[in-house]
């Protein structure tokens, strides 16, 4: 039998554990690492759901997000060859995805289950080349059809896909990454053929969005990420991912409810539709 003093230390020890328990667990929640709803989210916890994350502004962002305490969604067409992306470590979720593939999302909404979702930025998209690709008479159809597929119809089937997992998210945000060469009001100088018209479109998809769902308390923003060194962008753009997407993330971090339905610069000045 212990005697009192040995059991009045067996108390002191037994409850400074669990204080000492408490605080662990206080300090952050473990990142999502498995099937939705398997890590319980507190009331502060939020997961970004980034697409095309395996490279660029993408990466970038899902790098930013994961350093800042994020859970982070990262999908990719093919997560095994995602070396960058793994490379992050602890926080990332990879998940497979292409996003002109009706069947992909399908298996995307199943991997992801009832998780909550905070924010969903549509980065996933191709370009049309630096040198404005071919003029009308040289056009691919085909090429065309592949730009509206990744850029325009891409995040329209996954957000249509993802809208339970947002609506059960407390951030309620869609950010469409588009571009300056989505502007009509900008275009003096022609070329880019499918790019210019499938950023076009994904501007008008986010304003649509963000008048249909204003009243859930949505806010659904299109913002250009500058002219970045990325594989789009070329060696000679103007801006890193780095900056590009610090600046991208505190115009988000600063969006408010009545920001819903803008087109918007990397910097938060307005841009021309």
């Amino acid at each position: 039998m212990k005697s009192s003093s040995q059991l009045k230390l067996t108390t002191i020890l037994v409850a400074g554990l669990a204080v000492l328990t408490a605080a662990v667990f206080a300090a952050g929640d473990p990142p999502v690492t498995g099937k939705a709803g398997e890590a319980e989210r507190k009331a502060d916890h939020r997961t970004v759901l980034i697409t095309g994350a395996n490279r660029g502004i993408g990466l970038e962002f899902a790098k930013q997000y994961a350093a800042a305490g994020w859970d982070v969604i990262a999908t990719a067409r093919e997560p095994e060859a995602a070396k960058e992306l793994k490379a992050i470590g602890s926080g990332v979720w990879i998940v497979e995805l292409d996003v002109t593939s009706g069947e992909s999302v399908a298996a995307m909404v199943k991997t992801l289950d009832t998780q909550a979702i905070d924010l969903l930025i549509n980065n996933a998209g191709v370009g049309a080349g630096l040198d404005g690709g071919p003029k009308l008479a040289d056009l691919k159809i085909d090429e065309f059809e592949r730009l509206l597929k990744v850029n325009t119809i891409g995040p329209v089937r996954v957000t249509q896909a993802l809208l339970p997992n947002l609506k059960a998210g407390k951030g309620k945000m869609v950010v469409g990454i588009t571009s300056g060469l989505g502007s009509i009001a900008y275009n003096n100088d022609g070329r880019f053929y499918g790019y210019r018209e499938s950023k076009a479109g994904l501007n008008m998809f986010t304003r649509t969005i963000a008048a249909e769902f204003k009243g859930d308390g949505f806010v659904c923003v299109a913002i250009a990420p500058g002219w970045v060194k990325t594989d789009m962008g070329g060696p000679n753009a103007q801006l890193t991912p780095e900056q590009s997407v610090s600046s991208m993330r505190k115009v988000i971090d600063g969006l408010k409810k009545e920001d819903s339905g803008k087109f918007l610069n990397y910097d938060g000045k307005a841009a021309d539709w």
